[in-house]
């Protein structure tokens, strides 16, 4: 038997022991975390409702809360609502005491503000470490890429946006300064498998590493692109889908500097799939920017594959839309550099020759052994060069070619199956440019489409002038060699001059001074008098009520008119009487009568407001002498018409040149007031001031100049 102290003893060892004391029904360690599962179920197997002494009010339980390291629960307090007392009824459960933390204190606008500019910097500073590293050495620094690449998937909202935006374009500069000088082709089996020098593996996982990062980097911005078109975004996104017009604006314009800037390297191609699209977009900043960037791109494209795939692109958007696009993407065709599509047999002359060393000079300065070895490689020289030569020459000829063949089929589809789309004036204005390209075989058929085009009478004046500019140039290049009076297309122009509107003929002034240099200057040997005077009589009447710079453009191109029929000038005399009565009206130039008339409206001109209008009107009225008295300045008589009317323009609604101030009539000093007061009136004057006395006393009549009348 143990006594009593022994057994108290015992007692109290055995409640201080972890092994009884503690939960037997869990068995893990007392010092082990608890997992987050066993959180949640301990959190589930506590009462919702208990017992609580001396307190009346009711605690609701709200969602918990879920910290890094534990489960925080949130209650808040249940208004007591008075209820009767119901006798049979068990006793009313309370809930139990919870702790309730609060969360930390909302900041204010100032502060997020502060906090945002904040983490900017910090982003900003990262991007400016990574995009400096990998600049200063590519090669060892290529992995960065990808550090940078993954910041497009910043996940903070409150910087999510311009965060992105920022490394779209860090990214877009930094692949344009590394990206080598040449296309990156895939290394064979045979290539990999072969033992190089560590400077040749350096620079091969260099390019592998450049062309993957920069397929992930295009596949990036295409799918920003895609989801703002689609407008599906996913759930746990960061950026709106409002924010994301921005963005897919930013990720266009990179895909448009690559291309423009990147026409050499891989997936240029593809680039061109992905902006070719978006110049039909609606947004019409998104338009232009895709526009602007596929004109420089054909600009500075001078060997033709650029081109190519981009015309491609293009035939297979309008044909698939069903003519249902954006004027503006054939209007950029209008920039390629197309000016000759046949091959020529003579490629010796397109570069310089290598000047080899004569036979007395091998003989004097080299063995004989080494004039062996000089003669195989010259001749080895002189092959390569006219190999080279020949093969740069007919592949950019052939590449030429087939872009052309694609053009005229977009602009043949257009005039057979939608003559009245929105798309025949840039037709028409592509075929004026590219018509002297075309195949001869094409000609009667052309000409007898433009004309019905013109006599239907749908085309608006500006589309009828197009038709007729294209007719004269497809006939002023191998349509030389044809025997076709264009005499219905004279009578077009002539009848179209008349109707063309004062407002807008500033627009279309261009395109019929362009018609009548081809028209009557460079065919002036298949054009009669009558027809020459008939236009200029015309030309001198819209002349009076149009813009001052179209007005300038007009007569320049009557004094070029006047310079290749000179016998024009019996316009100019009125004593000369002809044969029968001038008919305005009549739209026929060759039986108007245009000779028993004279150009009166050179007499209005003369006085016109414009400087340079009043010289060309002084000049043609003394019969455009090129030299001697009322003769023109360098600057006037060397320009073109269709270039002083360019010079000369008022699209900004100012004048040009501008209009001198007016002499001013001023005096160069005034007089002082007091000055001009007698003497005695102005002590007077001073003396009343002075006393503040009664005005009436002063007597102006005494002090009046003796001339002056009373």
């Amino acid at each position: 038997m143990m006594e009593e102290d022994d057994m108290e003893e015992i007692r109290a060892m055995a409640q201080r022991a972890s092994f009884i004391t503690r939960d037997l029904s869990s068995c893990a360690p007392v010092h082990a975390k608890k997992r987050k599962g066993e959180q949640v179920a301990a959190y589930e197997k506590t009462p919702r409702k208990m017992k609580k002494k001396e307190e009346e009010k009711e605690l609701i339980h709200l969602l918990p809360i879920k910290d890094k390291s534990r489960l925080i629960p949130q209650s808040m307090e249940k208004p007591v609502q008075p209820k009767e007392v119901d006798n049979d009824s068990e006793p009313e459960e309370e809930t139990e005491t919870v702790e309730e933390v609060e969360a930390g204190p909302s900041l204010s606008a100032e502060e997020q503000l502060e906090l945002r500019a904040q983490k900017l910097q910090e982003r900003k500073e990262r991007i400016a470490h990574l995009g400096s590293a990998i600049l200063a050495d590519p090669h060892t620094n290529i992995k960065k890429v990808k550090e940078m690449r993954a910041m497009l998937m910043e996940t903070d909202p409150s910087v999510a946006v311009t965060v992105r935006k920022l490394v779209m374009v860090s990214l877009m500069e930094v692949f344009k300064d590394i990206v080598p000088s040449y296309r990156i082709r895939p290394l064979t089996e045979a290539e990999k498998a072969a033992k190089v020098k560590k400077e040749t593996k350096q620079l091969r996982e260099f390019e592998e590493g450049l062309v993957s990062q920069y397929k992930f980097y295009l596949e990036n911005l295409e799918q920003v692109v895609k989801d703002w078109k689609q407008r599906k975004l996913k759930a746990s996104e960061a950026v709106s889908l409002d924010c994301y017009a921005g963005l897919a604006e930013v990720a266009v314009r990179c895909m448009c500097e690559l291309m423009v800037a990147l026409p050499h390297f891989n997936f240029h191609n593809n680039i061109i799939v992905m902006v070719v699209p978006h110049m039909n977009d609606p947004a019409r900043k998104v338009s232009e920017m895709c526009c602007d960037a596929v004109k420089k791109l054909l600009k500075q494209d001078k060997l033709g594959d650029a081109s190519l795939a981009l015309v491609k692109v293009v035939s297979g958007i309008v044909k698939s839309r069903n003519y249902h696009v954006k004027p503006e993407m054939l209007r950029t065709l209008l920039c390629l550099r197309i000016k000759e599509v046949e091959v020529k047999k003579d490629t010796e002359a397109l570069k310089p020759k290598q000047k080899f060393m004569s036979y007395q000079e091998k003989k004097k300065n080299l063995s004989r052994m080494q004039r062996k070895w000089k003669k195989a490689e010259e001749k080895l020289q002189k092959e390569l060069m006219e190999a080279e030569a020949s093969e740069s020459k007919d592949k950019k000829l052939k590449l030429h070619t087939e872009t052309l063949n694609i053009v005229f089929l977009i602009y043949f589809r257009i005039l057979k199956k939608a003559q009245k789309s929105v798309l025949l004036p840039a037709v028409l204005e592509g075929l004026a440019k590219f018509a002297h390209l075309i195949n001869l075989e094409f000609f009667d058929d052309l000409l007898a489409v433009l004309h019905n085009l013109i006599v239907c009478g749908d085309l608006s004046n500006r589309e009828s002038l197009h038709c007729i500019q294209t007719a004269f140039h497809i006939l002023s290049g191998q349509g030389d060699v044809l025997n076709i009076d264009p005499l219905k297309f004279y009578t077009h122009l002539y009848k179209i001059l008349l109707t063309l509107s004062a407002a807008r003929f500033t627009e279309e002034a261009g395109i019929v001074l362009q018609c009548l240099d081809v028209m009557l200057t460079k065919r002036r040997k298949q054009v009669t008098l009558l027809r020459a005077q008939a236009f200029l009589k015309r030309l001198s009447t819209i002349s009076l009520h149009t813009m001052p710079d179209a007005a300038v453009g007009i007569l320049a191109a009557n004094r070029t008119i006047m310079h290749a029929f000179p016998k024009s000038d019996i316009m100019l005399d009125n004593e000369m009487q002809g044969s029968g009565v001038y008919l305005p009206e009549l739209d026929e130039p060759e039986y108007c009568n245009p000779q028993n008339t004279s150009l009166w409206e050179l007499h209005s001109l003369k006085r016109h407001y414009h400087p340079v209008v009043r010289k060309f009107a002084a000049h043609l009225m003394r019969g455009a002498p090129s030299e001697g008295g009322g003769s023109l300045s360098v600057e006037l008589s060397r320009r073109l018409p269709v270039e002083l009317f360019e010079d000369y323009s008022v699209k900004d609604m100012t004048f040009n040149p501008p209009v001198g101030a007016p002499p001013s009539k001023k005096k160069d000093h005034f007089t002082i007031g007091h000055a001009f007061l007698d003497s005695e009136l102005k002590t007077q004057i001073d003396q009343v001031l002075a006393t503040e006395s009664d005005l009436t006393s002063l007597n102006f009549a005494e002090h009046r100049s003796s001339s002056e009348p009373v």
